[in-house]
């Protein structure tokens, strides 16, 4: 799924194209990953785009609309989750829409913006007021903006894996498998390692390296392993710099010790047995999970991003 960098990526070039145009009308398609979509077709007409931003994993499409009475100022958002294979892009009103088309907003400008996602995987939510702050406060910490310090409280303070806490989004949000391999690969910490057993030397390394990963990785707009796309339809780059995810076998860039792969949180990690020491006493296996079927796996996804 698409992670921090992607998503920035998307969310910038989506703020370029849409920030203060108006939704004139709403069409929806399949509505099974939607949270409600009655509302969204009923409040989205009529609101302006303000702005386009990352929050984690998700995209908000920050709305407002004028409301007659006293001429006030109605907060909205649309929470958007790609998952798996979802995009979004404004396309012209007579270009034909894609298979999977499942939302589109009749912009201003003689422009739709479309949503496409084949196997629908994503969230696409309506929320205001209370219940648009109370879905925001699920989640952690920005990486990219907490400081060494709260890093530090956040990671020691836990009896987890390391792997576990980087993939948790009420630890930090937005981190995904592939920044969170790469950034320990980088701080040299193995995947397994207890958080709260991690020096103080440590969590200085893993803080800064996970801050300069992820920036780098927007700069080069994301990786993109099969279907992500930014908002002018080009793919990222980041793929052709990974240093651990997806390298099992391959020789470590520090080393050259064959990159292995192992289980952690639920998840295939990928790290150098010669760089990232496990703790004395540790195994390292490789149990896989099994494979599940198309219903099972879209269950799992709809249960995760509720989590984030």
């Amino acid at each position: 799924m698409p992670e921090l960098p992607e998503v920035e990526t998307l969310a910038r070039g989506l703020q370029r194209e849409l920030a203060g145009r108006r939704v004139l009308s709403v069409e929806l398609g399949k509505t099974d990953f939607m949270d409600n979509p009655g509302e969204i077709e009923r409040e989205l007409p009529g609101t302006r785009i303000e702005r386009v931003e990352r929050y984690g994993k998700f995209m908000l499409l920050r709305l407002q609309r004028w409301v007659a009475a006293g001429g006030a100022k109605q907060e909205s958002a649309l929470l958007v989750h790609l998952g798996m294979t979802g995009t979004m892009v404004p396309r012209p009103v007579n270009e034909p829409r894609a298979k999977h088309t499942h939302l589109v907003g009749l912009l201003d400008d003689e422009r739709e913006l479309r949503y496409i996602d084949p196997r629908r995987f994503g969230r696409i939510a309506w929320l205001a007021g209370e219940k648009l702050q109370g879905e925001l406060l699920r989640f952690g910490a920005d990486p990219l903006q907490i400081s060494l310090g709260e890093f530090a409280e956040r990671i020691r303070g836990r009896r987890a894996r390391i792997k576990a806490m980087l993939l948790d989004q009420g630890v930090l949000r937005g981190v995904g498998n592939i920044y969170a391999d790469e950034s320990l690969w980088k701080a040299r910490i193995h995947p397994a390692r207890i958080g709260a057993r991690l020096s103080v030397e440590q969590i200085k390394k893993l803080h800064g390296a996970l801050q300069q990963i992820l920036q780098r990785a927007i700069v080069l707009r994301g990786s993109s392993i099969s279907d992500f796309l930014d908002a002018e339809g080009e793919p990222g780059e980041y793929q052709l710099h990974h240093k651990a995810y997806g390298r099992e076998g391959k020789h470590c860039y520090r080393c050259k010790t064959p990159i292995r792969r192992i289980v952690v949180a639920g998840r295939s990690s990928f790290f150098c047995p010669n760089c990232q020491k496990a703790q004395r006493g540790m195994k390292s296996g490789r149990r896989v999970k099994p494979v599940v079927g198309r219903r099972a796996a879209k269950g799992a996804m709809k249960v995760a991003l509720r989590k984030g």
